[in-house]
């Protein structure tokens, strides 16, 4: 039950960190004083909670995966769940970088382009992650 839980939590904030990166520029004018819709501050909360999760259970389904394979060659489970682990750990580390450098206003190595282009990757690496997290975790059995 709590796996399927924390999968809909994945797919949802999937989803919508997905409509939103596409909805975002049809309502919102960045600016000076607002370069951002003012919905990235109750997603980007959302979003750390679910990669940590994501990296959590990504990692115990490597190790099972695994455990599975044995001297076997690369399965399908395996490579899927490497690609997922390793996808979220590089997601993970350019959003937290990103979050906290946007938390931060005195950090200022970074230029402006740099961050909106890291921020680009991460909203449209991310939903792709997480949702597919999601919807193992929902499909699996527990």
């Amino acid at each position: 039950m709590l796996k399927r839980t924390i999968g809909v939590f994945l797919t949802a904030v999937a989803a919508a960190v997905a409509v939103h990166t596409v909805l975002e520029p049809l309502y919102h004018v960045s600016g000076d004083g607002q370069p951002y819709s003012p919905v990235w501050n109750i997603l980007d909360p959302l979003m750390a909670v679910a990669i940590v999760l994501g990296l959590v259970l990504g990692y115990r389904r490597k190790q099972e995966a695994e455990a599975q394979g044995g001297e076997a060659g690369v399965t399908r489970e395996y490579l899927a769940a490497n690609i997922q682990l390793f996808g979220l750990l590089c997601v993970g580390i350019l959003f937290f970088w990103s979050w906290f450098n946007l938390l931060m206003p005195a950090f200022t190595a970074p230029g402006d382009d740099t961050v909106s282009l890291v921020w680009i990757l991460i909203d449209a690496t991310l939903p792709l992650l997480l949702g597919a997290m999601g919807i193992h975790l929902l499909r699996g059995r527990e």
